[in-house]
C-alpha cells in the first residue's frame, strides 16, 4: 500500500487496470490543499470583507485570473493560487472562506476541519493611473507574485470566420474591454516600475495571442524596455514560429524564459478544441521550439504548458515525461471553464484525479535534474507550480537529496540572478532582426 503523504491518502485496490481511486482521511496538506480549491472553488462567508482586504477579480488574459488570490502557509514553502469563486461550478462548494478575529479560514463543510490562510492586499499602483493617463491595472497585474502583461491586440483566431479559437479561452472577451487592447512601452515600463519598487516583482511575464505570424516581432521592443528601463527577469508566452532564429534574437534582447502552451499532448484533443493552432502550427512547431529553446537557454528555463482534467490522464502523465525528458519543467494548469468560454459547462476535474498528476511533476522534475524554484519570488497563482508540488512525496533520501541539490543550485545562481534583475542597456546590433535570419545558401558556380 503506498501513500502520497505518510497518513493523508491511502491507495485502494484499482478497480480497472491503470485506476487509482483515493479516499480522503481527515487533514490535508498544503499541495492538497491547493489542488482540491482549483477542482472544487471556494464559496465565500459573509464574514468575509474582501473589498478592503484582497486584490480586484481580474478577468484579464485567457481568464484564470479571474478568481481570488490566496496564500496557503506550509513548512515548506508557502503556496499562491487563484482559486475559483465566481464560476457556476463553485456553488455547492463544500470549502467555505470565512474571516475571524485572527484572520481568513479556509473550511472544508464535509470534515470540519479548518486551514488558515492569508489573502493578499491590493497593491497601492493599482488604484493609480500612468502619465499617459492610462489605470495601471489595465496594462499589467500581479498573479501570485510576478507581473502578468498581455501585450498585443485580442488572439487572431478570435476574428476568423471560421471559429478557431481554443475552446476553453476568453482572451477575446478580455482584452480591450477589461485590459487595454494594445500596451504602450512607455505605460509597461512604468507599471513594471511601480510594480518592482512597491511589490517586489523580479519577474515580467508577456503573453500574446497569434498576431498572423509577427507574434515575436511584436514582443521584441518590450523585452528590451524592461531590460533598460526596469531591470527583471523577462518571460515570452507567445504562439510558436517555424523561425527558429528570432528565439536567438529574442534571447539576445534580454528574454530569460519561454512558455509554450500546447494544451493537449493527445493529437485529437489537440486538434479538436484548438482549431487555430492545429492549422496554422500543430503540435511539432510547439515541440520544435520547445527543444531549441532549452538548447539556447539551459535546463529548466523553458516550460511547456498544459491542461490537466480534459484529456485521458495517461495523455497527461506523457506530456509531463516528454517535456521533463527534454530539460524543460511542466507546467500543468488544472482545467478551469471559465465563463464566457465555448467549454464553460464542462466540469471541472476531479480532484481524486490531480493529485496522482501533480505527484508526477515533483517526480519527473527529480528523475530529469530539472532545476525548479531557482529564480527569486516567483510564485505562479494560477497553476499548482513544480515546487508545490514536493509536499506530494515521500520525504525520503531521494526527496531530501533532490531538495540538497536545489538548494546549492539557488545559492550558486543569487549572483546571476542579481546581474540580471539589473538595469543593462542593449547591444544596437540585436535591435536589427536580419542580423540574425539564415543567410542563403551561396549559388551554385557552372561551368
Amino acid at each position: 500500500m503506498c501513500c502520497c503523504f505518510p497518513g493523508r491518502w491511502l491507495s485502494k485496490a484499482p478497480a480497472n487496470k491503470g485506476e487509482t481511486t483515493l479516499t480522503r482521511h481527515t487533514r490535508l496538506n498544503p499541495a492538497e490543499l491547493e489542488i482540491a480549491l482549483f477542482c472544487e472553488g471556494l464559496e465565500i462567508d459573509a464574514s468575509c470583507s474582501l473589498e478592503q482586504d484582497a486584490r480586484l477579480f481580474s478577468r484579464t488574459r485567457a481568464g484564470l485570473g479571474s478568481g481570488l488570490e490566496l496564500v496557503i502557509p506550509g513548512d515548506l514553502k508557502e503556496l499562491w493560487m487563484n482559486v475559483p469563486v465566481l464560476e457556476p461550478f463553485v456553488q455547492g462548494s463544500s470549502w467555505l472562506l470565512s474571516k475571524e478575529s485572527a484572520g481568513y479560514l479556509v473550511t472544508d463543510r464535509r470534515t470540519g476541519e479548518r486551514y488558515p490562510v492569508s489573502v493578499p492586499p491590493e497593491p497601492d499602483w493599482y488604484q493609480r493611473q500612468t502619465s499617459r493617463g492610462t489605470p495601471m491595472t489595465q496594462i499589467g497585474v500581479l498573479q501570485g507574485t510576478y507581473l502578468g502583461i498581455y501585450i498585443n491586440n485580442a488572439c487572431a483566431f478570435w476574428h476568423e470566420a471560421e471559429q478557431s479559437q481554443c475552446k476553453f479561452c476568453t482572451t477575446g472577451l478580455n482584452v480591450g474591454k477589461n485590459e487595454k487592447a494594445k500596451k504602450e512601452l512607455d505605460d509597461v515600463a512604468e507599471v513594471a516600475l511601480a510594480a518592482k519598487e512597491e511589490s517586489g516583482v523580479t519577474f515580467v511575464h508577456f503573453n500574446s495571442g497569434y498576431q498572423g505570424g509577427r507574434d515575436l516581432d511584436l514582443a521584441a521592443p518590450y523585452a528590451k524596455v524592461i531590460k533598460e528601463r526596469v531591470g527583471a527577469l523577462v518571460g515570452m508566452q507567445l504562439t510558436p514560429t517555424k523561425d527558429l532564429w528570432k528565439y536567438d534574437w529574442l534571447i539576445d534582447l534580454g528574454v530569460d524564459h519561454f512558455s509554450f502552451c500546447y494544451e493537449f499532448h493527445n493529437p485529437e484533443f489537440f486538434a479538436r478544441l484548438l482549431p487555430g493552432k492545429e492549422r496554422t502550427f500543430g503540435q511539432e512547431t510547439f515541440f520544435k521550439a520547445i527543444e531549441y529553446t532549452v538548447n539556447k537557454l539551459g535546463r529548466g528555463t523553458v516550460s511547456g504548458e498544459i491542461i490537466a482534467g480534459i484529456e485521458p490522464i495517461e495523455d497527461t502523465l506523457q506530456a509531463i515525461d516528454w517535456i521533463t525528458e527534454r530539460g524543460a519543467f511542466p507546467t500543468v494548469c488544472i482545467f478551469r471553464p471559465t465563463i464566457g468560454s465555448q467549454m464553460e459547462d464542462w466540469p471541472s476535474p476531479r480532484y481524486e484525479d490531480m493529485v496522482p498528476v501533480f505527484r508526477h511533476v515533483y517526480e519527473a522534475c527529480r528523475k530529469h535534474d530539472i532545476p525548479i524554484g531557482l529564480a527569486p519570488n516567483i510564485e505562479v497563482s494560477l497553476i499548482v507550480q513544480p515546487n508545490d508540488c514536493k509536499y506530494l512525496v515521500s520525504r525520503d533520501w531521494a526527496f531530501h537529496s533532490y531538495e540538497g541539490k536545489l538548494k546549492l543550485m539557488r545559492l550558486a545562481a543569487s549572483g546571476l540572478f542579481r546581474r540580471k534583475l539589473a538595469r543593462r542597456r542593449i547591444s544596437v546590433s540585436a535591435t536589427d532582426p536580419s542580423a540574425y535570419m539564415p543567410k542563403p545558401a551561396p549559388a551554385l558556380q557552372t561551368l
